[in-house]
This record gives structure tokens, sequence and C-alpha cells, in this order.
């Protein structure tokens, strides 16, 4: 007895008790009993390879995570799933690392699992028209934008932070409170990435304050991750020991970055004011806290869902949604004396 036998009985389409079986809402009850009365009446087992066969021909999309490390990705991660599953539809997901091509990537889960869209979490700012055309389904870039590429709004879907406009309010809180020789680290000035467009942010507010950008107190890891974080830190304290303030451009380097300044002798934020963007929850019990831009973790998850789902469904086509931070004051800056 096959899955295409219990529709047959039932006189439903295959997908219709695929759907039942994996409890969908979207089947009337009068349809869902008279399917699961004739499972239940020839003792039907599901057959997964079958079962997945159906399904991602109707109701699968994938979730694509490039970076799994990131510690706001884990927060996310949770909310997509759930989203997803409010909105009837199965979620796949495939995690790759930093330098992976995602596009690639997605366009292989796509064909091997005949999903119907993709949401890629994590991804470059700088696609082209031609790198898009191996995605033939729906997708959304999730905590990213095209902001270095040449694609029209029409050609994609983002969700994501003004990382610009977000780095520079960071910058700001730390000159408001007097600092005016404030340091940076990040992973490059130039990834046309998420640091990039942090460290725009970063001079946009020093240039607006009248304060002149020092490159000397610009330290750049390399890589995205707590330990290049923690040993670039130590670099730029060996090299310079005379700025107030510190910008990082994520939670979890700004942590490798505390640890580093603890170990040479100096305190956060006596000796040295440290701000991030992200929010994650570690930060918030580490001390002193860190004060962070608090990213919304759960529009950031739900949106992309929403949008994908409009997209899939026929609703709506290719929009973009700004999400804006919120200040989660922590005990890691101070006014200069």
């Amino acid at each position: 007895m096959t899955i295409k036998d219990i529709a047959e009985r039932c006189g439903v389409s295959v997908s219709t008790v695929s759907r039942v079986l994996n409890d969908h809402p979207d089947v009337s009850k009068m349809v869902r009993d008279r399917v699961l009365k004739v499972i239940d009446e020839v003792h039907y087992v599901p057959n997964s390879s079958a079962r997945d066969l159906v399904k991602t021909q109707s109701d699968d999309v994938g979730l694509v995570v490039r970076g799994a490390g990131n510690p706001f990705f884990t927060e996310v991660i949770p909310v997509i799933e759930q989203a997803i599953e409010r909105a009837g539809y199965t979620l796949l997901t495939h995690q790759i690392n930093t330098e992976d091509d995602e596009l690639r990537a997605g366009a292989e889960l796509v064909r091997s699992k005949k999903l119907k869209g993709l949401i890629l979490l994590g991804g470059c700012f700088d696609y082209s028209e031609e790198q898009i055309k191996v995605l033939d389904v729906p997708f959304v870039c999730c905590t990213y934008g095209n902001s270095f590429g040449k694609l029209r709004d029409i050609q994609y879907s983002s969700v994501t932070i003004d990382d610009m406009n977000e780095a520079r309010k960071a910058v700001e809180l730390l000159i408001g409170q007097g600092h005016r020789k404030i340091a940076i680290l990040l992973d490059s000035i130039c990834d046309s990435s998420i640091s990039e467009l942090r460290y725009l942010g970063y001079c946009q507010a020093l240039k607006a304050a009248g304060i002149e950008l020092d490159d000397d107190l610009v330290q750049e890891t390399g890589a995205f991750n707590m330990e290049d974080a923690y040993r670039s830190m130590k670099e730029l304290l060996q090299r310079r020991d005379d700025f107030t303030a510190l910008f990082v451009i994520a939670d979890s380097m700004a942590l490798a970055a505390m640890r580093a300044i603890h170990d040479v002798g100096k305190q956060v934020p006596k000796d040295i004011s440290v701000i991030a963007i992200d929010g994650i929850p570690m930060s918030a019990y580490v001390v002193p806290a860190l004060t962070t831009l608090v990213q919304p973790k759960k529009e950031m998850g739900e949106e992309p869902v929403r949008i994908l789902v409009d997209m899939i469904e026929g609703k709506a086509g290719n929009r973009h949604v700004i999400l804006p931070t919120t200040v989660r004051e922590g005990e890691s800056i101070c006014a200069i004396r």
C-alpha cells in the first residue's frame, strides 16, 4: 500500500494525503477524518522517502545558514522555524561555512528537494543579476541586503537593519559621553559586507562630530570570530593605549575584546568604554554587562517568512524591510570625567 493508493481510496490528491500525514492545518476536518480512517483500516505505515518526495513538491522551503557559528543566528533560526510551521510549510535547514557560496548551496538544495522557496540567513552584499539566475524560486535575504551589488529592488527581497546607520548611532552614543578618541574593532574595512557598512557608519559619526579619522585606531581582525577578536584587540592595545572608547561591530567580538582589555590590566568602562551591535543574550550576563544595539530577532525571523510565503502563494512580489534596533543599556560605557 502506497500513499497513491491511499489517495485513490479517499478520492483526494496525493499532496492532500501528505498534508494529513504531516498534520498541516489547511485540510478540512471531513477530508482529514476520511484519510485517517482509510489509513487506519489498511494499517498504512508511511514510507519516509515517498512522503518526502510529495512534500518537496508541495510545501517545503529551505533555509541556508551561512556562518552557523554566529550567535545571533542561533536566536533567529528557531523563530524562522516556528513561523514556517505556522504558515503550513515544512522547513529544510542547510548550514554552510562563511567562505561558501550560499546561492549555489541554495540552488542545489532547490533542485534536490524541489523546494518552493528559500530564506538565505547571512550572505554576500554584492549579488549580480548573473549570479541570482541560479535560483528559479522566490528567495529572501535575511540580515543582509545588496548594498554593494547591482540588483534592482524588484529582483530580490530582504530583511535587515540599516547597518551603516545603526553603527553611526552606536558611535554617537560614545561621542555623547564625551569620547573623542574612539577605536573600532571589525573584520575588514573593505569586505563589501556588514563589516564595511558598519565601518562607514563609524566614519560618518566621527566626521559629523568634527573628529578626524585616526587610521591607527582602526583594528581589523580578518575574521568574524572571538579568537581573532581577542588577538586583534591585544595588538591594538599594544600599539595604542590612549583611546577611551571602542566600537565593536558584533557582540561576540566585543566580549572577546573586553577580555583582552581585562588581561592587559585595564578596566571596562573606567579605562575604555565598549559598545557593539547585536544584542545576543550572553552579552547581558557578562561583567560588566555590554551596552549594545539590539537587533529584533523576532521580527528578523518572522518577516522573511511572511515575505516568502506571500511570493510563493502569489499574494505579493519582492519587497524590503528595514528593522530598527533598540539600545540595551549595560555597564560598559561611561562619560569622560
